[in-house]
């Protein structure tokens, strides 16, 4: 055997050093193209460079690289599990309350009152420069005002119906689930019955003698979420009323009403709570329906839904930023609910608990 062989191997080079700068030039490449993206949309939102056409396709190729950069970005900082579009759902979320809870103070445009916007001009484009920037309407409201105005009165229909379709579904559901026998029988029946007739003939017929009001809509909504309601607290206090703590409560003598409120409510709350930040989204949809269709809040009073609708037909032929505008607020917030409901349900689903 030569001498060599008997020599040990030479250490490896660390990678370390390798790898900081891999990390380093992937930072800065992600902050980079999230400063280059935010320049393409501004540069987009301008009228005066671009025909429509081309700004559309700027401001596409500019939030895609901004999709991008800041996956990345956000890998760099915060680890391989960071969610982009989670956060930024979040964040669109508060960024969308704080904006309706503090609209009185903004300093938007005039958004209801025709009078006081004669000296604005109509149809006007978005422009991030100017006094509207987002535009204005056939007369000459401000449409970002009138998104964020919209917002509210969206918001508050969904909500309210999503809490009052939340308490009456979840507790209908958790007797349902704790007696069993006639009274599930019962519960299943009401259930099946609601889900038997159309949602949208349902709304058109409650719209039609209901006057157009937040808490007529909010009601007529709120029958939307009710089925739904009642099966998951059902299944759910099904799943929970064999377990241990329940029994011993039940032999230590508690109360049904003391065990569906201490024992089992804790449990069954959280499923539904996921349930009911994506049942907000469907509501927000279904209201922006009934206003499109004329059955919900009428105008000059924003809503998503009659906002899209001043602009159809050959108003969105020649100005389509009036549809784009509400259009976007309306599919970013449904987008940003569905993704947080779908977060939280995967975290709280009942079926992944360790029984």
């Amino acid at each position: 055997m030569s001498e060599t062989a008997l020599l040990p191997a030479a250490p490896e080079a660390p990678a370390v050093p390798a790898a900081r700068g891999r990390s380093a030039r992937v930072l800065v490449l992600s902050i980079a193209g999230l400063v280059a993206s935010v320049a393409m949309i501004l540069l987009s939102a301008s009228p005066d460079y671009f025909v429509t056409t081309l700004r559309l396709v700027v401001a596409a190729a500019g939030v895609a690289l901004m999709v991008v950069s800041g996956s990345a970005l956000g890998r760099q900082l915060f680890g391989p599990a960071f969610d982009l579009s989670f956060w930024f759902s979040v964040a669109w979320l508060l960024l969308l309350g704080l904006a309706v809870t503090f609209a009185p103070w903004l300093p938007f445009g005039e958004h209801l009152d025709v009078a006081n916007s004669l000296d604005q001009p109509i149809n006007a484009s978005p422009d991030p420069f100017s006094a509207n920037p987002l535009g204005t309407n056939l007369f000459g409201l401000d449409l970002l005002a009138r998104s964020v105005y919209g917002a509210r009165s969206s918001l508050v229909i969904a909500v309210t119906a999503v809490v009052i379709g939340t308490v009456i579904g979840g507790a209908i559901g958790m007797v349902a689930g704790y007696f069993q026998k006639s009274v599930d029988r019962v519960v299943g029946i009401f259930t099946n019955s609601l889900l038997a007739v159309p949602p949208l003939i349902l709304l058109i017929a409650l719209a039609t003698v209901l006057e157009p009001r937040i808490r007529n809509i909010a009601f007529a909504l709120s029958l939307l979420t009710i089925p739904g309601m009642v099966r998951l607290a059902r299944a759910t206090t099904m799943l929970y009323a064999p377990r241990e703590f329940v029994v011993a409560a039940r032999a230590l003598g508690a109360t049904r009403v003391r065990i569906l409120f201490r024992e089992l409510l804790p449990n069954v709350l959280l499923p539904i709570v996921s349930l009911a930040i994506v049942m907000i989204s469907i509501l927000i949809v279904a209201e922006a329906s009934l206003s499109f269709l004329g059955l919900g809040i009428e105008p000059p009073e924003p809503t998503w839904g009659n906002m899209i609708a001043e602009g159809e037909g050959t108003v969105f032929e020649d100005h389509p930023h009036i549809v784009l505008v509400p259009g976007t607020f309306l599919f970013l917030t449904v987008f940003a609910f569905n993704l947080v409901g779908e977060k939280a349900r995967r975290r709280w689903d009942p079926r992944s608990v360790k029984l």
